[in-house]
């Protein structure tokens, strides 16, 4: 008798507060790192070198709260841009005291200030902006309290994930308490200790922000970068692909549900299954910025970078449906230069909806008609739970589903 899991969520968390602290300095480069010329500047998608650095500031910031609220439109965000550390603790305890009990999220770029020290200790500025300032992970987490999730984008991020992990053991042992009691505070770092973030002059500054707050412009860019085949498409041209993230009938609308359906799917494959339900059924922000977070490792493991996390993941970078997605992708961009010139004037076409969830749909038809009840469950499963959303392949998911459970 095979044992029937729990699959409800028994207590839910939303992150209803997120601080986005962006410390830049624009134009005085850090004093730890040396850049290349050319190298990659763009952060947010906004040139900092194009206006004068106090709006450029101003606009990443606003770059930066409109991706967020892509992600979780009922989060409420605050930008604090080259904050001193008396801001700093200012607007993170009053985070925790709006939030109460639920979940805050916290944001660092640390691209102006020097790398995170060997035990984690993050950089802003004096009262006068004259001064770095370190910040220790025992008072960031004194001012933030539990649950909150954690953005570290800046070189050796893997610092701060390390001696987070031995912060919090050390103080949970000294209260007595195993640390499954706590609620979970989540760390996503850019990179490992002693690594330096990309600098590659056609990647964006902030590629792991990217990755995990506009995951298909930077993975349309990426297509592009990496394909080695000589091709018409620019990564100009990619990032004005038409239609709205939340249109599923539009080509960007397509492409956003697959991304969703696919990452789910790596994640639901890979992970444990309570890890699964914590991480990617229980918040929406928690869900998002984990899936994204898989294109993150996807993306700069070939730059030399490993993204870590804490809940850690298995490596991802290399499962078999990335190669759906970029079939997907292929698909999708071989039909742009007719779209962008219709846009234009051009000669009316009628977009090519992606062949993708057919194709898993007749996968799954294809396990049921082999697959028996000792196998383990058919990769596909994610896939056509979201295929129900559609009205085009309701039907078919539905009539597959219950074969499923017939088995």
């Amino acid at each position: 008798e095979i044992p029937v899991q729990d699959w409800r969520m028994r207590e839910r968390l939303k992150t209803v507060s997120g601080a986005l602290v962006l410390c830049l300095n624009i134009g005085v480069d850090p004093p730890d790192i040396v850049k290349p010329s050319p190298c990659a500047k763009l952060e947010c998608w906004v040139d900092p070198f194009s206006v004068p650095p106090t709006k450029a500031l101003d606009a990443i910031g606003k770059n930066l709260q409109a991706q967020y609220e892509q992600l979780s439109i009922r989060t409420r965000y605050k930008q604090y841009l080259d904050p001193s550390v008396d801001e700093m603790k200012k607007f993170c305890t009053n985070l925790r005291k709006s939030a109460k009990e639920e979940r805050v999220l916290l944001h660092y770029n640390g691209h102006g200030v020097p790398k995170p020290t060997a035990s984690g200790e993050i950089w802003c500025f004096n009262k006068h902006f004259t001064q770095y300032i370190p910040v220790s992970l025992g008072d960031l987490q004194s001012w933030l309290g539990s649950p909150c999730i954690y953005v570290f984008d800046c070189s050796a991020a893997g610092n701060i994930l390390e001696s987070f992990k031995r912060f919090s053991e050390q103080r949970y042992l000294e209260n007595n308490r195993p640390e499954s009691s706590a609620p979970l505070n989540i760390q996503l770092a850019a990179c490992g200790p002693n690594e330096t973030l990309p600098m590659h002059p056609h990647l964006p500054a902030d590629l792991f922000t990217s990755c995990l707050t506009s995951p298909i412009e930077i993975a349309l860019r990426w297509f592009v970068l990496q394909n080695p085949l000589p091709s018409y498409l620019t990564v100009d041209m990619v990032m004005k692909l038409p239609g709205r993230l939340q249109d599923r009938r539009t080509p960007l609308g397509e492409l956003n549900w697959i991304f969703t359906a696919i990452t789910d799917t790596i994640a639901w494959n890979v992970l444990p299954r309570d890890l699964f339900k914590q991480l990617f059924r229980q918040d929406l922000m928690v869900a998002a910025l984990f899936r994204n977070f898989l294109l993150a490792e996807r993306i700069m493991r070939r730059y030399q970078c490993k993204p870590m996390s804490h809940p850690e993941l298995p490596p991802t970078h290399d499962h078999p449906m990335w190669d759906s997605w970029d079939l997907a992708v292929d698909m999708c961009l071989a039909q742009l230069p007719s779209l962008l010139s219709a846009e234009n004037g051009g000669t009316e076409v009628e977009y090519k909806h992606s062949t993708f969830f057919d194709e898993q749909l007749t996968a799954f038809q294809v396990w049921l008609s082999k697959g028996s009840v000792s196998q383990k469950p058919p990769e596909q499963l994610p896939i056509v739970l979201q295929v129900l959303l559609s009205q085009v392949h309701r039907s078919r998911a539905l009539g597959l589903l219950s074969k499923y459970l017939d088995l």
